[in-house]
């Protein structure tokens, strides 16, 4: 049990490295002038701040759940603490990321099918009403 939980300890840890250094690295490239609408730019901006929250802090408190695990320190006030923080940022992390991805599908959706009123129907302040409420 204890090499399946360093395993996942591994894991996570080259995951959260991924995370962290591709979305820092997409934030990047999001803020240099492209041609992609601005909408779009927010969205997805918004979509990678989220992402880099769950590397930055969701896969490590992960991580030291499972080290405390292996270290057999499920009882202490430390793991509870740590277990409900993993909890609460790991749930608004998450939803805030889904989130994000249902309102990029969604402005898609309204370019493809509504390309001619698309100006006037996604505008820069409701795609920052959208992301504030994400």
């Amino acid at each position: 049990m204890q090499a399946l939980l360093i395993a996942n300890c591994v894991f996570n840890a080259f995951f959260s490295f991924t995370a962290i250094t591709l979305n820092i690295v997409t934030i990047i490239a999001l803020r240099k002038p492209l041609t992609i609408p601005r909408a779009v730019k927010i969205l997805l901006l918004s979509l990678a701040v989220s992402d880099l929250g769950v590397g930055l802090l969701v896969q490590p408190l992960y991580i030291t759940r499972l080290v405390m695990m292996i270290k057999e320190d499920a009882q202490t006030r430390y793991f509870k603490i740590t277990l409900n923080s993993f909890y609460a940022t790991g749930t608004f992390l998450s939803i805030a990321s889904f989130f994000g991805v249902v309102a990029l599908t969604a402005d898609r959706f309204l370019a493809v099918h509504f390309y001619l009123r698309y100006q006037e129907l996604v505008t820069h302040k409701r795609v920052v009403a959208v992301v504030i409420s994400i």
